[in-house]
């Protein structure tokens, strides 16, 4: 079985429910609440800078409107990305892969760096969020956790920095899933947890993978995942499914 040095629960977008995703603010908050690790969206600008941002366009979580792929860095900055979750964070940015990092490093997060490509921009997305990566946490133990539904963009992150973690992610599960996983050289396999069973949870185990789950709001079925041996679990109840939930 490979080393797993993250913790068992994974703030979804950096803050789950409680603060606008994918900001520095969502960051903040779960750190806050004592979580150790996040997880969130990377994809890339007109211009190939690495921000923050889950959708294709930007209109549901900022004031903006229009393709991300289509829009330079630039322009992405000046939209609020806070006022559409809440008054109290107006203001709020998508931030680049850099302030991230830094934020991270503040408050001693570990990260799973989701790889969010555009369309058509899988290979391009995976190259550069992975050497992105490898530079900004040169020095971080542990090193981010690559993770992404593309396997073009994650082959792509894993010829660009063959050193950092990967682990595959799937809505639902190929029956290849081992041969997939094989190739790129993953250390996990990221599920929807309502695709797993205890079966699958310990045939996927048998073949060396770990296991993170998302998203687990319900904390029954958080401790069942737990108790079935799942690694980890991604939330966005964060308030109710704490950092030592299921330790």
């Amino acid at each position: 079985m490979r080393t797993w040095p993250y913790p068992r629960v994974v703030a979804h977008r950096g803050g789950g429910k409680l603060a606008p995703e994918n900001t520095l603010e969502a960051i903040d908050t779960g750190a806050r609440l004592g979580l150790r690790m996040i997880e969130f969206d990377a994809k890339l600008s007109a211009d190939d800078v690495v921000f923050l941002l889950h959708d294709d366009d930007v209109d549901r979580t900022s004031n903006g409107h229009g393709a991300a792929k289509a829009m330079k860095y630039a322009q992405i900055v000046q939209l609020d990305a806070g006022s559409w979750f809440d008054a109290t964070f107006a203001g709020a940015r998508m931030p680049m892969l850099e302030q991230v990092a830094a934020r991270c490093k503040r408050h001693g997060l570990a990260a799973n760096v989701e790889i969010k490509p555009c369309e058509g921009r899988d290979v391009d997305t995976g190259r550069i969020v992975a050497q992105e990566s490898a530079r900004l946490w040169s020095d971080a133990e542990p090193a981010p956790l690559l993770s992404s539904f593309s396997y073009a963009a994650l082959e792509a992150a894993r010829d660009a920095a063959p050193d950092l973690p990967r682990g595959m992610l799937y809505g639902e599960i190929p029956h290849d899933w081992h041969a997939q996983t094989a190739a790129l050289a993953c250390v996990s396999l990221h599920a929807d947890h309502r695709k797993l069973t205890e079966a699958l949870v310990a045939e996927i185990k048998d073949s060396g993978l770990r296991i993170l789950a998302y998203t687990v709001n319900d904390p029954e079925r958080a401790r069942l995942l737990a108790h079935w041996g799942v690694d980890a679990i991604c939330t966005d109840r964060i308030d109710i499914i704490g950092a030592d939930f299921v330790e």
